[in-house]
């Protein structure tokens, strides 16, 4: 990263599944090692594919020193007084206090990289993603490449049975190529996705504060 404010920051790598985000994530992870940074390495327990101590991209990568947590605020109690840097992965699968606490270690001084979904199946934004792309001072957005066409993918698509899964299948369901493929928006399926116009078009001006 070039021009490194001083002291603490975050840093978040988002995109939709196969975009590397994981890669890219360890990857600043071992250049801060060989720049002899104390690094930690924390994910959500419900990120259970790999191994439960376990941090691993879909191309290979893996750690083994990693720290599963229930809640943000395990990471706060975990994180050592001489750590510097602090690495997260799957960050959407946490609540909202994920921003508190990565702030609250940001202005310890302490280095923060994340990364996770910006948006879910249903190409709505994920959890508390929205929010720390506003904190963070560096966003970096990846793209996979859509399976159907070929072109440049920004949404993560849903498959059950080989189907599109519907709109209102359940948001978190960890999984992997066998039931998760990248998809540009042209080529993205969620059948029963409610038209957000046709709810404004019926809408009382008054509701909308017109």
């Amino acid at each position: 990263m070039d021009d490194q404010p001083s002291g603490g920051w975050i840093e978040l790598i988002c995109g939709s599944m196969f975009s590397g985000k994981t890669e890219e994530l360890l990857r600043r992870v071992r250049r801060a090692e060989i720049a002899r940074r104390k690094v930690q390495l924390f994910k959500p327990h419900l990120d259970n594919r790999y191994g439960v101590e376990r941090m691993a991209s879909h191309n290979g990568l893996t750690r083994e020193d990693v720290i599963v947590v229930r809640t943000p605020l395990e990471i706060l109690d975990r994180v050592a007084p001489d750590t510097q840097v602090v690495a997260i992965d799957e960050v959407q699968f946490f609540d909202w206090t994920i921003a508190e606490v990565c702030n609250a270690l940001a202005d310890r001084g302490k280095r923060i990289l994340l990364a996770g979904l910006d948006q879910d199946f249903r190409g709505e934004p994920f959890g508390p993603i929205p929010l720390l792309m506003a904190l963070a001072e560096r966003v970096d957005k990846l793209h996979a490449i859509c399976v159907v066409c070929g072109a440049s993918a920004s949404r993560t698509q849903r498959l059950i049975d080989g189907q599109p899964a519907r709109y209102n299948d359940p948001v978190i369901l960890v999984g992997g190529s066998e039931s998760y493929e990248a998809r540009c928006r042209r080529c993205h399926q969620v059948p029963g996705r409610p038209d957000p116009l046709a709810d404004l078009a019926a809408a009382d001006p008054r509701e909308l504060g017109l």
